[in-house]
């Protein structure tokens, strides 16, 4: 007897429980969006915040910079070399003539303290041309950037004289291994 009025008791009041959280469920979700209907949702008026919105916004514009002139002007910089203002030359004869950009500013410091300890008015940083009592000169940094990029390319690169080791034997033949092992001192410093 008390199994069937357990029994009866569930299969009566399990439809009411049943209707009244469906009811209680469909109120309270009304109450927060009021344009949800049963059956196909209404997306009118749902904002999402994190999808992008119809509207043409521009914030500011984006430019990109090679980091390697970043780096060439910083470390002029550190130095007060007047060739800060030619990193993006140095940079851009480098890759035209496909050469370490490294390569010139470290040379440079090698040479001349990066133009700091040049001979006066000869634009040449890089002793290019500077032995005995002749001094070559360039009308200009960049003309002289130019020149000696070209050059090193010509008559080193394409001769197989890369590294600081090879470049030596033609650049500074009596050199006992100090201007190579500053020039590659100078290139880290510019990693």
């Amino acid at each position: 007897m008390r199994k069937f009025f357990l029994l009866t008791t569930f299969f009566t009041l399990t439809p009411f429980v049943l209707f009244a959280s469906l009811l209680l469920l469909t109120f309270t979700f009304s109450s927060h969006n009021p344009t949800y209907s049963f059956g196909a949702p209404s997306y009118t008026s749902v904002a999402f915040a994190a999808l992008p919105t119809m509207q043409s916004i521009e914030i500011g514009e984006i430019t990109t910079t090679d980091s390697r002139v970043e780096l060439v002007r910083q470390f002029f910089a550190k130095y007060q070399s007047p060739l800060e203002p030619y990193a993006q030359h140095i940079v851009a004869a480098a890759d035209q003539y496909g050469l370490d950009f490294r390569l010139l500013p470290a040379i440079a410091m090698q040479e001349s303290n990066l133009c700091n300890k040049a001979p006066e008015g000869s634009n040449n940083c890089w002793g290019w041309g500077i032995y005995g009592g002749k001094i070559t000169k360039f009308e200009s940094y960049a003309y002289a950037i130019d020149i000696v990029t070209k050059s090193l390319a010509k008559e080193y690169k394409n001769k197989g004289l890369e590294t600081p080791e090879e470049i030596v034997q033609k650049y500074t033949p009596s050199d006992n291994g100090k201007w190579s092992f500053a020039v590659n001192h100078f290139m880290e410093q510019l990693r």
